[in-house]
């Protein structure tokens, strides 16, 4: 698996980007504004992320997926790592992610790579989005913000 910066003009990945936003207009937003990075494995798009800049000091992983041909195998470990990594040297000390209270594998996933849970932003996706959100047969209400320091 390879992972590369998004190139200006290239097509972004709306409907693996989707998977883990369900708002097109959100997703586009913080595309737009932020460093876009896709992973591939002979040729084919297996991943996507996003880093937003919120400071000088701290950016957040705004949208992280796997395409589903290849879950369960280690890819987003990596994209996350990966993530951590660019992070790192483009000079952020802090790195923030935010899932649903519903997101039970992601916030495993999160937890074992080193961030901690540092707020609940309640009714968040209420807010945020028109449809009701259901995941692991548990209503999405919050957004669970970690974050990881370096």
């Amino acid at each position: 698996m390879e992972v590369r910066l998004l190139e200006e003009g290239e097509k972004l990945p709306m409907q693996l980007l989707l998977e883990a936003d369900p708002s097109e207009e959100l997703v586009k937003d913080y595309c737009r504004h932020g460093f876009v990075y896709v992973a591939e494995r002979d040729g084919l798009l297996t991943g996507v992320y996003v880093l937003g800049p919120l400071s000088d000091a701290a950016v957040e992983i705004k949208n992280i997926a796997v395409a589903e041909a290849v879950r369960r195998q280690g890819h987003g470990k990596k994209l996350l790592l990966h993530a951590l990594s660019e992070a790192e040297r483009m000079g952020f000390g802090k790195v923030e992610i935010g899932t649903g209270n519903s997101s039970l594998g992601q916030l495993a996933l999160y937890q074992k790579c080193g961030f901690r849970i540092d707020s609940v932003d309640y009714n968040f996706f209420v807010r945020n989005y028109p449809e009701p959100i259901i995941e692991n047969g548990i209503p999405c209400r919050d957004m669970i913000r970690l974050v990881y320091t370096f």
